[in-house]
């Protein structure tokens, strides 16, 4: 792996990353993929802590542990640290073993600053710089303290709210130029535009229990649609028979708003096997439209801009049905398949596709 990310030849194959290249190679996940190449990228320079791991006498968690910190002129010092000390034991040994920072640490600090988000967990993992680090702690610390406990509402939840409380704009004053500015709108102003796809009767019965869809998260229960709704703008799209988006032919180059959203919706992000990229994405005509591709969802696909240029300019090809499966063929010849959401893909499967030849009026059985 340090050698492919040493030589780039994971472009060879379209990805962006050794990582990326991992994730779709070997079929392991982002963060297993990001460790590995992490600690492969240092390998080279440590060769004691290399052949203790090739000789299974240190697992692949302690040389992770004091990767960062470990040089050839310390390789064996910490070699021999790893294997009297447990993995935890072993980061305050890292630590020891950092230098004294100085104005150029302080700018690999910035400069290392990330922010990630897990859809599938619902979790969002941060690195910031020391002082950040120490400020976010303390604001979202002050706020947990002030939220009152009822005794079963523990730390790490007070936390959590106090942490949607920072990023949450805060209601107007009832009078106040940013209530005035609201138009009668939402109390809270122009807050952040998040897509719930929700069915209609859910929004008219309140006894209805059809569940919504957050986009690219999954299914929302009744009531907190409804929750959402009542302090939400609402945009009416019309669906096909089997949950889609319209279509539009050729009567439109562009892809219309809700489109758009049913692209996401489907796609999650760049449809490049094993890219992730949810960014920076394009809205990319598998057959173009000029020739005679259509504006509709089946010739419609998401690609990240890495991607998308890869596609114009030749490098690679793209063939298929974006509802069911995209082809991919690279200047090496590898062939490479994608497929929509499994979320989505489900309203076009057997039961979908019954409900789509049945004739009209033809009655449903229960159960």
């Amino acid at each position: 792996l340090g050698a492919v990310s040493r030589r780039e030849s994971f472009r060879d194959e379209g990805a962006t990353s050794t990582e990326t290249w991992v994730v779709e190679r070997f079929g392991v996940a982002a963060p297993t993929a990001r460790a590995l190449v992490h600690v492969a990228e240092r390998a080279g320079d440590l060769p004691h802590l290399t052949n203790a791991l090739r000789a299974g006498d240190i697992s692949f968690d302690k040389v992770r542990a004091v990767a960062d910190v470990a040089t050839p002129g310390s390789d064996r010092e910490l070699l021999d640290a790893a294997r009297r000390c447990s993995v935890r034991q072993l980061g305050d040994v890292a630590r020891s073993h950092r230098p004294a920072p100085d104005s150029r640490t302080a700018a690999k600090d910035y400069e290392s600053r990330w922010l990630r988000f897990s859809d599938p967990f619902r979790t969002i993992t941060v690195q910031l710089p020391p002082e950040t680090y120490a400020e976010t702690k303390a604001c979202i610390q002050s706020r947990a303290r002030e939220i009152p406990s009822d005794g079963e509402t523990g730390w790490d939840q007070r936390c959590s709210d106090a942490f949607v409380q920072t990023v949450r704009p805060p209601v107007p004053e009832a009078g106040s130029e940013a209530a005035k500015g609201s138009g009668g709108g939402s109390a809270r102003g122009a807050g952040p535009f998040v897509v719930v796809h929700v069915p209609l009767e859910t929004l008219q019965d309140e006894s209805s229990a059809l569940p919504g869809e957050l986009e690219r998260d999954g299914l929302l229960d009744a009531e907190t649609v409804r929750r959402l709704a009542c302090d939400a703008t609402v945009a009416v799209a019309v669906d096909d028979d089997v949950g889609h988006t319209m279509f539009e032919g050729r009567a439109r180059r562009w892809p219309t708003a809700s489109q758009r959203r049913e692209i996401m919706r489907r796609d999650r992000h760049c449809r490049f096997p094993s890219c992730t990229n949810v960014t920076f994405t394009n809205v990319h005509h598998v057959v173009p439209w000029k020739p005679g591709g259509r504006t509709d969802l089946d010739n419609l696909a998401l690609l990240c801009e890495h991607h998308h240029h890869r596609v114009h300019s030749r490098h690679w090809t793209m063939s298929g049905n974006a509802n069911s499966e995209l082809t991919f063929v690279g200047p090496t010849g590898r062939v490479m398949t994608s497929r929509p959401s499994p979320l989505w893909a489900a309203v076009t499967g057997p039961a979908a596709t019954r409900a789509a030849s049945r004739p009209k009026g033809a009655t449903v059985p229960k159960g």
